[in-house]
């Protein structure tokens, strides 16, 4: 009897029998074929495209350069710019895959200073869209330019002045599958005046104009500094930074410039090679943003991104930057090129460093000093701040006037304004000055207190003088004026208002000088008249036991007191009027996370940050005037003062036009 027949998907499930594929042979593929694989790694959008091109008009000593774009740069891309242009016999072989005048060599290779020089952009580009080149030198042999047509290799004089224009058509019509992953028309716009944006900021001396259907979208004119009238490099990168980024980041941003010496753009030379530098503008923590999309890094001129740039720069906001923000910055670092390997991406957007730790540090460095200059004194010229007690810690109230206490002049001892004994109607706003610092601890248990001790006769409104204003400088924070609800310090200057969150400010103040101390080998410990004792874990009586050196590095003494119980024998001098158990518990546990060989190269800031929230004054502290105002003194030469340790401001200024329109003053 025959087999009954299988179904339809017995016999297409079958397995089949193992067969090879038919064996193709080895030959060389055509240009054409390498040029489109080539162009799959250069050109991605049309935005790829305007980068190169771009890149070649700076090459050729462009002073001005113009974009005009079709449909998002799918139709037409043309760059023009006012270079020393091609030679007429030249012209053919610049779209020849790796032609270039750039490099000739190895050497020249290894020591690229130029934006472009791979040699096969535009030979890419000429292989999936219409190219023409129109360009004319200023040798005087000809009085007209030349025009190539990329595709049949046609060459014709035309009229044109001194320069080269590049036109791109019809963008992947050889390759109309590409076209598929192209986005809207106005995303491949915003990505093309992204690219020409980038070229902008890193050469102000450059005008760039960006052209869209007819229409001028963006325009950023060249800024020469006047040399001859001293102004600096900084100067006009900062007008540049102005016109691309905003008057916002330039008001919100610091210079910076390592080593001091050096002149930005300007190389010089160190045991016969160029001295790293790195400058520009760094962004305060308050400008911080949530994305890191207004990062820019330069190296040599080129924008890069570089992990090693971007872990620097950050590392440099690492405890003034409040919770996961990103910074803002646009540095440009300067090195010699035969240091640094730009030929490790075919977009050129990534480089290598040969001594990348020397970089790290420098920019980290650079950012770091730049950033720890306190805000309020950056204009001002300061006298000698008094010194806060040894113990790091403010008197109680009703105490007599320290001898750490500055010598106040006489506006600051005069009778109190009725505004400063008490605060009932400043109270009912203490919500709204506290979500400017965004408090850890809830603000609502805070009951209205006198904010000073009234005299006991106060004179009549009416016949109290107004305070005299306070010379420019003197004082950037001013002098202290009241105390509000234990929390924040308000103090007068010449802007108007300056409200301070004293427990943030008198943090970083500890924290600062702890950092010194560590750094310097010389933290203070003081004995403990009785050691203080408690029960501790098994891991933190391991973690005292074996992290003994460190913490004896940090001040502290922890020793074992029982199996089940630790006591804290010393604390550094700077924290000894507070909790040496809590301290002592808070310091454990940040060593219980990280190695105690190298806890103090990796946590460092994090265990001083600990120590120092420990030792800083509380809120509802009630602090006298003399008091106050030492405070506001040692907030005006301590680096960084402008953040707590966590990031958050420490101060706020309100000016008289800020306080004239909270009551519609001249309305």
């Amino acid at each position: 009897m025959a087999p009954a027949s299988r179904s339809y998907n017995e016999r297409v499930n079958a397995p089949q029998p193992l067969t090879a594929p038919p064996r193709r042979p080895i030959r060389e593929l055509p240009d054409e074929l390498i040029s489109q694989i080539a162009a799959g790694e250069v050109v991605e959008r049309p935005a790829s495209v305007v980068r190169e091109l771009v890149d070649n008009a700076l090459d050729a000593g462009g002073t001005q350069i113009t974009v005009r774009l079709q449909a998002g740069g799918v139709r037409l891309i043309s760059v023009e710019d006012d270079g020393v242009g091609i030679l007429r016999d030249e012209l053919p072989t610049a779209l020849k895959r790796h032609a270039t005048s750039k490099i000739a060599s190895l050497q020249e290779l290894e020591a690229v200073d130029t934006m472009g020089f791979r040699g096969e952009a535009l030979a890419a580009i000429c292989s999936i869209a219409e190219v023409s080149i129109l360009t004319r030198t200023d040798d005087g042999a000809t009085a007209h330019g030349w025009l190539l047509d990329g595709r049949s290799g046609e060459l014709q004089p035309t009229a044109r002045t001194r320069g080269t224009t590049v036109e791109v058509r019809e963008l992947f019509f050889a390759t109309p599958a590409r076209r598929k992953f192209l986005k809207s028309e106005s995303t491949e716009l915003a990505h093309c005046i992204e690219a020409v944006r980038r070229h902008a900021l890193a050469r102000p001396e450059v005008g760039f104009a960006i052209w869209h259907d007819g229409k001028l979208v963006a325009q950023w004119r060249a800024v020469a500094p006047d040399l001859a009238g001293g102004e600096h490099t900084l100067d006009a990168l900062r007008r540049r930074l102005a016109d691309v980024l905003g008057e916002d980041f330039v008001e919100q941003a610091v210079a910076v410039n390592w080593p001091a010496d050096a002149v930005p753009g300007e190389a010089a030379l160190a045991g016969g090679v160029q001295r790293l530098q790195v400058w520009g503008f760094a962004g305060v923590p308050d400008a911080a943003r949530s994305r890191a999309d207004w990062q820019f890094a330069y190296v040599n001129g080129r924008f890069v991104r570089d992990k090693v740039i971007t872990h620097a720069a950050r590392s440099a906001y690492e405890d003034v930057l409040h919770g996961h923000r990103q910074p803002v910055y646009a540095l440009y670092v300067h090195i010699d090129p035969t240091r640094v390997d730009v030929n490790v991406h075919p977009t050129k957007i990534e480089v290598r460093f040969r001594d990348s730790r020397e970089v790290h540090q420098a920019v980290r460095h650079a950012v770091e000093s730049a950033l720890a200059a306190p805000r309020s004194t950056a204009h001002a010229v300061l006298p000698t701040a008094p010194a806060l007690p040894p113990t790091g810690g403010l008197p109680t109230a009703g105490a007599p006037a320290p001898e750490w206490a500055p010598a106040l002049a006489p506006v600051a001892r005069q009778q109190p304004l009725p505004w400063q004994r008490s605060a009932p109607e400043i109270g009912q706003r203490v919500n709204d000055l506290q979500a400017l610092w965004q408090p850890a601890a809830p603000a609502a248990s805070f009951a209205p207190v006198d904010t000073v001790a009234a005299p006991a006769a106060a004179p009549s409104p009416n016949s109290l003088p107004a305070p005299p204003a306070l010379p420019d400088g003197e004082w950037p924070l001013g002098r202290a004026v009241a105390q509000l609800h234990g929390v924040y310090i308000l103090a007068e200057n010449a802007q108007g208002l300056v409200v301070v969150d004293m427990h943030a400010a008198h943090e970083r103040i500890v924290y600062e000088r702890l950092k010194q101390q560590l750094d310097a080998h010389q933290v203070a410990s003081q004995p403990l008249l009785i050691p203080a004792t408690f029960a501790a874990t098994p891991e933190e009586v391991a973690t005292a036991e074996s992290a003994a050196p460190v913490l004896a590095q940090l001040g502290l003494e922890i020793v074992p007191f029982s199996p089940k119980t630790l006591a804290v024998r010393a604390v550094p001098t700077t924290l000894s009027a507070g909790d040496p158990v809590a301290l002592a518990r808070s310091v454990l546990g940040e060593l219980a996370q990280h190695e105690a060989s190298t806890v103090v190269q990796r946590a460092r800031n994090e265990l001083l940050a600990t120590m120092a929230c420990h030792g800083a004054v509380r809120a509802n502290r009630r602090l006298t005037l003399d008091e106050m105002n030492a405070l506001l003194r040692q907030m005006e030469v301590t680096e960084r003062s402008d953040q707590c340790n966590h990031g958050r401001p420490t101060w706020r200024q309100l000016g008289m036009r800020d306080l004239d329109a909270l009551f519609l003053r001249g309305r």
